[in-house]
């Protein structure tokens, strides 16, 4: 197991590149600490699989340092870093049988029979392999085939940090659930620090204790699941976490705080330093936006019923947003009033949030 520290990361495909467009990683600094369970999310192109990449050392960083336990290990291959890494198809040897794929890594250490015979039951246990250990591989479904991919890494004592990329995109809908939270159970059996790679909210939120956004090259925000979604860094973590996405809307500011649509809007405390800024918006979840008799006027474009609530797709101004409305709450048919939660409602200039220790 190790600590896994980023240093100012930066990589481009191009020799020559120098505008910052031409860098598929910006400056990346982070640190994951030994045995912690890590996500990185984002939509495609974003630079996670360049990211993970590089620390699994199969491309080399054009700036910066990778360091396992403050070793600078970025110039060493893949196999020095010991490091397992799953990806989005399984790779299992269909000819052999499950436990010859558990215990292939073992014999290519040379470890003696019965420590291999040890070491595979025991991961085949955790991973509910046991009755399919004398079975061959090719007759396994998806998911199988991906808990010996997991399996070859588990039973390796020798594991700095294991690495999934995308793990559940060939598996069945219904048995993702019960995967990812076998994944949960593991990390919390083995120890291992842990890197989850995805694109789907879901699998990063519900598996890593910090998720890293990514967006353009960029993260955006590392920070807790209850972070991302209470207090977003960046618009687009507000967009991209939560379903529906965060609500903003373009704002001004009057003694401190935003006004939208001719009304003031309280926040939990007053703007008091801002520097010039190209665009300002004040963002809320539809989860913090509630039904008011003293609030703003909107019109109700639709109305979706989600079961335990019910989506109002609300307007004002010209422009749109959306409210969670309990189910027990009657929602009036005409007259429709709101206000915001401060504690939930925040200002971002040119897309960063707000911070009054940043601002000069």
């Amino acid at each position: 197991m190790a600590e896994v520290r980023l240093q100012h990361i930066r990589h481009s495909y191009n020799a020559n590149a120098g505008e910052k467009t031409e860098y598929a990683l910006q400056k990346i600094d982070m640190v994951w600490e030994d045995g912690g369970a890590y996500a990185l999310l984002g939509p495609s192109g974003c630079g996670k699989s360049t990211l993970l990449n590089i620390v699994s050392g199969l491309l080399h960083p054009t700036e910066g340092n990778v360091l396992f336990n403050n070793e600078d290990v970025t110039s060493t291959t893949t196999d020095q870093r010991n490091i397992a890494q799953i990806f989005q198809f399984p790779v299992v040897y269909d000819t052999m049988s499950v436990h010859d794929n558990l215990a292939f890594p073992l014999r290519n250490r040379k470890m003696g029979h019965a420590e291999i015979e040890h070491r595979v039951n025991t991961v085949a246990e955790m991973l509910d392999l046991t009755e399919l250990l004398d079975q061959r591989a090719s007759g396994l479904s998806a998911d199988g085939k991906q808990k010996i991919s997991l399996g070859r890494g588990l039973v390796r004592s020798d594991v700095n940090i294991m690495m999934f990329d995308e793990p559940l995109t060939v598996i069945d809908p219904h048995l993702k659930w019960q995967l990812r939270t076998k994944l949960k159970q593991l990390h919390r059996q083995v120890g291992f620090t842990m890197v989850y790679v995805t694109h789907d909210q879901i699998e990063a939120l519900t598996f890593a204790e910090k998720v890293a956004v990514m967006f353009e090259g960029e993260v955006v925000q590392f920070g807790t699941p209850e972070e991302l979604f209470l207090k977003p860094n960046h618009t687009f973590v507000g967009h991209f976490i939560g379903s529906p996405g965060m609500n903003f809307l373009p704002c001004e500011l009057d003694s401190g705080f935003p006004v939208f649509a001719g009304n003031q809007i309280k926040l939990a405390a007053p703007i008091t330093k801002l520097n010039s800024y190209k665009k300002i918006e004040l963002g809320v979840r539809p989860e913090f936006v509630k039904l008011d008799t003293k609030g703003f006027p909107v019109n109700i474009t639709r109305i979706d019923d989600v079961g335990r609530y019910r989506i109002v797709k609300a307007e004002c101004s010209g422009h749109n947003f959306n409210v969670y409305v309990p189910e027990d709450i009657e929602i009036p048919s005409e007259n429709l009033r709101l206000s915001f939660d401060p504690l939930y409602t925040h200002v971002y200039c040119d897309g960063w949030l707000h911070d009054e220790r940043k601002s000069a």
